[in-house]
């Protein structure tokens, strides 16, 4: 541990005097900024933590961790820990794969990215995985009767059987507490001080939580794709489901300005708005065949495809094409971006993100709404996104049979007397709806500040928007705090 570091209170020596051995990383996708040699080369390791904080001095579980050593370590900050959301995405590949984005970051700072516990390479939460999770994700997901109702909810219980016998002595300790606390060991590990971190989309709450229990030691952070923690798990999935209708009209208004030649579903926004919701009721009776054998685009299947392609601008024309051999008889293409969002890879292998995302998500919450919740819900649903309101809707199940309790404790985000925090929000944000960043920077108060995009696509920073990128780096390099309700377009 480098001098200035500060130890975490309350552990065995065996997790505050924890010395990273790095090595080779093996089994990550291709990095660009390896191969422009920008970056560097990463490093992998290991450190433990306590399973359960309330007994440190028992069961260990393992966090794996990714480092690109800074490239000017004459002029190094220090570390900068990111996450990259879910819950329940992989932090080592995230950073693996995003190192490019950040290379205006990458000569000051050790670029570190984790996978949290229960995700990735990490002691994971298993549930169902291959030709199981096929039949489970192709399920029909919006259903209109009680023969479907049932179907659902028989393959739910499955879902979580599978969970709790893979799983069962890991999931009640993979809440948002405990992967904050977890931060602040790896700090500790890494010898730094303060905690400099960015997080994005469900990394904001993380962070946020971090903050809130452990004000003093908040370095530099920035939170951008801000998650509102303070609404009810059915306000939250109620304004994502408006949140993707607007990303959907304005993707249907891009779709529309190429011409019928290219977008052949309309020639106005509300033409192609109206043909991608015919063309997904469709999917409900009329699966559309892909080239995989066995799997068929259903409407589950098609509607996880184009809500995939909404999270980032750059994928609306890969939804166009979708779209448009999707309305010939092919939806290979949607399955594709289905199966990227859903974490399978061309072998039929899953990454752990869905049962991750699933195990902490239930973890975070007590709430356990049921299927009277859900019928008494439907219409304000169908009214935010005729699209993806239903399907948002009864989702609001996916915690009803879970076998643990649920703590609201990782909501907690107050922290007044924390270093500045830097909240971004996209305007055009469709997995975390702008206001939710206003609201997290009033959550936070003190010295939080909001900083704001005009512009569409989840987070911000990794739009490229120069503006964002350069405030932000600003303030991560030289401690430069921009004003409260900067506006980048």
């Amino acid at each position: 541990m480098t001098s200035g570091a500060t130890s975490v209170p309350g552990l065995p020596a065996s997790i505050t005097r924890q010395h990273p051995s790095w090595g080779p990383c093996t089994g990550l996708p291709a990095n660009p900024a390896v191969t422009t040699g920008q970056t560097g080369t990463p490093e992998c390791t290991r450190i433990k933590v306590p399973l359960d904080y309330a007994k440190p001095d028992g069961r260990t579980i393992d966090l794996a961790l990714l480092r690109f050593p800074a490239t000017d370590p004459a002029h190094r900050i220090g570390s900068l820990l990111f996450n990259f959301g879910g819950p329940g995405a992989s932090g080592t590949e995230g950073l693996s794969g995003f190192a490019g984005e950040f290379q205006g970051l990458a000569k000051r700072y050790d670029l570190i990215g984790f996978d949290p516990r229960g995700v990735g390479e990490s002691t994971a939460v298993t549930c169902l995985d291959g030709a199981a999770l096929d039949k489970y994700l192709a399920l029909d997901s919006t259903p209109d009767n009680a023969a479907e109702e049932k179907a659902v909810a028989d393959a739910d219980a499955a879902y979580v059987r599978a969970c709790r016998q893979n799983s069962g002595d890991l999931l009640p300790h993979v809440g948002t507490v405990s992967a904050a606390r977890d931060m602040d060991v790896i700090r500790s590990a890494l010898g730094d001080s303060k905690l400099h971190y960015f997080g994005l989309s469900y990394g904001t709450q993380l962070g946020a939580n971090n903050a809130h229990q452990l004000p003093g030691n908040v370095g530099r952070s920035v939170l951008d794709g801000a998650v509102d923690t303070k609404i009810s798990t059915v306000d939250l999935s109620l304004q994502q489901a408006a949140g993707f209708q607007r990303a959907l009209g304005n993707f249907a208004a891009y779709c529309a300005g190429l011409g019928a030649a290219q977008c052949p579903m309309g020639r106005s926004k509300d033409a192609v708005v109206a043909s991608v919701q015919k063309f997904a009721d469709g999917l409900d009776a009329h699966p559309v065949k892909t080239d995989q054998q066995g799997r068929p685009l259903t409407q589950s299947l098609g509607l996880t495809g184009i809500a995939a392609a909404l999270y980032d601008q750059a994928t609306w024309k890969t939804l166009v094409l979708g779209l448009a051999d999707a309305g010939k008889g092919d939806g290979t293409l949607l399955l594709a971006l289905a199966d990227i969002q859903n974490g399978r890879d061309e072998q039929g292998h899953y990454s752990n993100f869905l049962a991750a995302n699933t195990a902490i998500s239930c973890a975070d919450t007590t709430e356990r709404p049921t299927e009277a919740d859900v019928r008494r819900e439907l219409p304000r649903f169908r009214n935010a996104s005729p699209l993806f309101g239903p399907e948002l809707a009864w989702g609001l199940l996916t915690c009803t049979g879970w076998p643990f309790k649920g703590d609201d404790a990782g909501k907690e985000v107050s922290a007044p007397s924390a270093a500045p925090i830097v909240v971004v929000g996209n305007e055009g944000d469709p997995a975390t709806p702008y206001a939710w960043a206003p609201a997290l920077t009033r959550e936070i108060g003190g010295k939080a500040v909001l900083l704001s995009l005009h512009g569409q696509g989840h987070t911000a920073y990794l739009t490229g928007n120069r503006c964002i990128v350069d405030t932000v780096n600003a303030y991560l390099l030289d401690g430069k705090v921009p004003e409260n309700g900067t506006r980048c377009t």
